[in-house]
This record gives structure tokens, C-alpha cells and sequence, in this order.
């Protein structure tokens, strides 16, 4: 019998923290999973919340920076550069030499999401 590892979304980070405005770990005893995805939030009541409507606050684009898919890239991301977009949480690239929130917030955010939209739909195809 093969031994399936459990995939931590957003590096432990409650992802309905970030709609509470604040990037927080989550502890492993208030947890959900979500599409094979495991998330830790930070009380059990977080976790009715997402339980309720996952979609709402699972990360757009898997995870993977938002800004990277708008120029065809897959790049990882600090979980505490994040922006809010259309109700869909974007998390961002962020290391000594970029800080992809910073990009993302100089460009046209519209046609960045299109971009991006484009890319992260046609890997998954």
C-alpha cells in the first residue's frame, strides 16, 4: 500500500485569514482539506468558514505567484505578499530581488488577471 503525503496549502497560512485582513499560520489542529489539499486555519470557526464555500478562499492560480502566470511563468510565493482580487486571493512572489506585488500593483491589474487566467487555464488543459 502506497503512503500518500499530505499537500499544506500555503505553507500552513489560513487562507480565510487573508479575507479577516491578516496573513496568519494556521495550527494543524483546525484543519480542512480541499481537492487533496490540506489547509490549517486558526480556530475551528475559520474552518466552518471555508467548509461552507472553499472556493471562495482557496488561491487563485493553485497557489503559484499571480504575477508569474501573467508573463507565462510558475514561480513560487512568500505567503505573506498577497492582494485580494475580485473576491479571489492572488499570492505573490516576493524575495531580495522582486517583489511581484509590486509589478503586479504598476501594471493594469485587468489585463494582468486576463494574462494570467489565459496561462494557469491552458497548463491545466
Amino acid at each position: 500500500m502506497q503512503t500518500i503525503e499530505k499537500q499544506i496549502g500555503i505553507s500552513g497560512y489560513s487562507p480565510v485569514s487573508y479575507f479577516e485582513n491578516a496573513a496568519e499560520l494556521g495550527k494543524p489542529e483546525f484543519s480542512a482539506t480541499y481537492q487533496g489539499v490540506t489547509y490549517h486555519f486558526t480556530s475551528q470557526d475559520q474552518v466552518a468558514k471555508f467548509n461552507a464555500n472553499p472556493e471562495k478562499f482557496v488561491p487563485a492560480f493553485g497557489g503559484t505567484c499571480a504575477f508569474g502566470h501573467s508573463i507565462e511563468k510558475e514561480f513560487p510565493v512568500d505567503p505573506t505578499s498577497y492582494k485580494i482580487v475580485g473576491g479571489r486571493l492572488f499570492l505573490f512572489l516576493k524575495n531580495a530581488t522582486v517583489d511581484a506585488l509590486k509589478l503586479w500593483n504598476d501594471g493594469d491589474e485587468k489585463e494582468l488577471v486576463e494574462k494570467a487566467k489565459r496561462h494557469f487555464d491552458g497548463k491545466a488543459a
